[in-house]
């Protein structure tokens, strides 16, 4: 199981709406446990409790319940996410999707195995339905509303007909229940079995292109990368080398250490990291092989220190383990990078 996220872009949008709406940014952060310096960049993953958070006391705020489905209708994907201008430029209606269940989580990330999507077409009388595959989703209800009022007033703007013929939540009808009527503009049932949007027949072949085909291109790279980089902090051993890297200098790097820092058990840890492939003795020797070469090979630091840094109690030991890893000394890989820097 991986934590459920949001972008930062995703939350500083709600709360610049929220303001246009009369709330104070700043309450609103202090009120969610937000810190406003956490939001400055877009792509930052902020924990979906406190996007909940912030929502709630927006919509305190500002005294208006039906908050989440108005920040859908008014705020066009493209403007708080990525995800949003890949599928802008798409060619179609069917790649708009698949670029949404490819990326997806680079806006949302659920509890749930990694990779699978939120939303996925289905067929059921013949129809053909996108369904919302959010686990417990009448804990947050506002993120259906959100997405769902997006996901019609987005491609609305430029689509030639009306694309989504009926909406199914599963919470119960709100008392702004009007306010489906007037933004989905088609039967609304609540309390339904699923969450789900009925599509306009032959919709996957409907044309798009909001966006010259080379901005596809170089969105779809910075998104992949992106990805990459959200794959990377899912895995037990990237939780470990951060938890390590704020230790090393203390040498309090043990397994019973970092178990509790991350709150699992010291067999749950090494179980775990087995699975992934590798082991903390594995890990804590290759976090301390990089970052003592980085600062030798920088000459920010002199040999002690750089054993001091990555967690050993003397010189020598570290010497031993360096030579180890490298087959050179430290002080022969520090006088090479003094060389090469003469040189250049």
């Amino acid at each position: 199981m991986t934590k459920a996220t949001v972008s930062a872009s995703i939350v500083r949008g709600l709360a610049v709406f929220a303001e246009g709406k009369g709330a104070d940014p700043a309450a609103l952060y202090l009120d969610a446990g937000l810190d406003p310096a956490s939001l400055e960049d877009g792509d930052t993953r902020i924990p979906l409790a406190r996007y909940q958070a912030l929502m709630r006391a927006a919509q305190a705020a500002t005294g208006e319940p039906a908050l989440g489905l108005l920040y859908g209708e008014a705020i066009d994907m493209a403007d708080v996410s990525l995800v949003g201008l890949i599928m802008n430029a798409s060619a179609t209606m069917g790649e708009a999707f698949a670029q949404m269940q490819r990326f997806g989580a680079l806006a949302v990330e659920l509890e749930s195995a990694p990779g699978q999507p939120r939303f996925e077409l289905a067929e059921r009388s013949s129809q053909l339905w996108m369904t919302d595959t959010r686990p417990a989703p009448n804990d947050f209800p506002e993120l259906t509303e959100a997405a769902f009022a997006r996901l019609v007033c987005g491609p609305r703007r430029f689509l030639p007909a009306p694309h989504v013929l009926e909406v199914h939540v599963t919470h119960p009808a709100p008392s702004y229940r009007a306010e489906y009527t007037r933004i989905f503009k088609c039967p609304v049932t609540f309390s339904a079995d699923w969450n789900a949007m009925r599509l306009a027949p032959g919709l996957t072949s409907w044309p798009v292109a909001q966006q010259p085909a080379y901005v596809f291109g170089i969105l779809t790279e910075r998104a992949d990368a992106l990805l990459q980089d959200l794959a990377a902090a899912r895995t037990l051993r990237s939780q470990v080398e951060a938890k390590l890297l704020a230790r090393l200098h203390t040498g309090d790097i043990t397994g019973d250490a970092i178990a509790a820092a991350l709150g699992i058990s010291r067999q749950t840890l090494f179980r775990r990291l087995k699975t992934e492939g590798t082991s903390f003795k594995l890990v804590l020797d290759d976090l301390r092989r990089r970052m003592a070469l980085d600062y030798l090979g920088a000459r920010k630091t002199s040999v002690n220190e750089t054993a001091y840094l990555v967690g050993f109690s003397d010189a020598p030991a570290f010497s031993r383990a360096f030579k180890r890893w490298t087959g050179k000394s430290p002080k022969a890989v520090r006088a090479e990078a003094r060389s090469a820097q003469t040189v250049a």
